[in-house]
């Protein structure tokens, strides 16, 4: 077993790491390699299964979006490696890439034709913690039946003997970046976040915890003309009564599961007895946080000026400011660039109420939090609907100031 100081040394190189650019990571580990080739063999794995994104990168450009079914993103790739087909599908591109998975656009020809994304596991990654993972991710999705989350078609393994799977196929582009770009107003963000909250909670009454949930593992698209939220990467899932496969899914040495700056105190302490659904709660106050003020609470370059302990200590004790606090402080108004007109009025709309609904969230302890995604979203709908919202202590005034607006 490692030293205590082993342990502290790989956790805080493999922090620094996952967040650099892939070329600056290979450059970092390079120069490890010569003085500490076992350190940096226990990095990669560790980077590895941890880059276990779906659809890290958005599949179109959001000025696209409009454009989706005729751009060039439909067409085949002229890579020379493409395979041509896996099992029944055959190859049109590769849209995404991470540490053990690759995936492609493939077109179904039976029973239906269609156009579906498929995820493989690449070549040479098959140890059997990432068989485990995507074993996991998949057997997670299987589970689930919901319009806000991307369905499974089916599963096999390729002529090469790499598992795979395959789902619908969603054209849209991250959460965050659809509000930007189409300077969506308040209420139409809080009703994108309901979506999200309505597929979580579908996922924790299937026994699944995300743990994982950021504006990147959600994509915005369009249907029937309206904005559709698609929860995907169900790569670090979390299964709370049942096992989604018998095999390990962590390194002897234990490693942070989650994005930090959308990470749950529980999360940051590793303690996976301690992780239930009140974490996915955590992430979504932390989701609602940036859809209303462009920023996440904790950000990422204040938590990486950190060693990997003095950064559990920051997420777990740093309180951060109230939304409409945060909007107070940003020093231009350049910075409100994702929101419609950036003015006054929207901090005062964010005061109050929408304060109390994303502070509550994001209590460090799960005890003070919703006790389900369920809850968050009927006090957003309280909100929208002008009464009273359950966050917020129910003092005579407050409840009388919401009878005379609404009446």
């Amino acid at each position: 077993m490692p030293s205590q100081e082993q342990f502290d040394q790989l956790q805080a190189w493999f922090v620094k790491l996952r967040d650099l650019d892939p070329g600056d990571q290979q450059t970092e580990l390079q120069r490890l390699a010569a003085d500490d080739q076992s350190l940096v063999a226990e990095l990669r794995q560790m980077l590895a299964a941890d880059d276990s994104s779906f659809l890290e990168q958005p599949l179109v450009d959001p000025q696209d979006l409009r454009d989706m079914e005729t751009s060039d993103f439909a067409k085949p790739s002229a890579s020379a490696e493409l395979p041509r087909t896996i099992g029944d599908f055959k190859i049109l591109q590769e849209i995404g890439e991470g540490g053990y998975g690759l995936v492609y656009m493939a077109e179904q020809t039976s029973p239906i034709r269609r156009k579906v994304a498929l995820k493989v596991v690449k070549p040479g990654m098959d140890s059997k913690m990432i068989l485990a993972r995507f074993e996991a991710e998949r057997q997670a999705l299987a589970m689930m039946s919901h319009p806000s989350i991307a369905n499974v078609i089916e599963a096999g393994t390729a002529q090469s003997g790499q598992p795979y799977f395959v789902m619908e196929l969603v054209h849209g582009v991250p959460i965050d970046e659809f509000c930007a770009t189409n300077r969506l107003a308040l209420a139409e963000r809080l009703s994108l976040f309901q979506q999200v909250c309505d597929a979580v909670h579908h996922a924790h009454q299937r026994g699944i915890i995300h743990r994982d949930i950021k504006p990147s593992n959600i994509l915005v698209t369009i249907d029937s003309g309206q904005p559709l939220a698609k929860v995907i990467d169900f790569g670090i899932a979390k299964a709370l009564h049942l096992r989604l496969t018998e095999k390990t899914m962590y390194t002897e040495y234990g490693q942070i599961i989650g994005t930090l700056e959308y990470m749950s105190p529980e999360q940051a302490l590793m303690s996976q007895t301690g992780v239930d659904v009140r974490s996915d709660v955590y992430s979504l106050g932390v989701l609602l946080y940036q859809l209303l003020t462009g920023f996440t609470p904790l950000s990422k370059q204040q938590l990486l000026q950190h060693g990997i302990w003095e950064l559990k200590n920051v997420i777990c004790n740093v309180e951060p400011p109230a939304p409409s606090v945060k909007i107070t402080h940003l020093a231009q108004p350049g910075q409100w660039r994702d929101h419609e007109p950036m003015s006054a009025s929207w901090q005062h709309r964010v005061r109050g109420d929408l304060d109390w609904i994303t502070m509550k969230c994001l209590e460090k302890s799960p005890d003070k939090r919703y006790d389900s995604s369920a809850s968050l979203r009927v006090d957003i709908s309280n909100y929208l609907a002008g009464d009273v919202v359950q966050a917020r202590p129910p003092t005579l005034w407050y409840v009388l100031q919401k009878f005379i607006r609404r009446h």
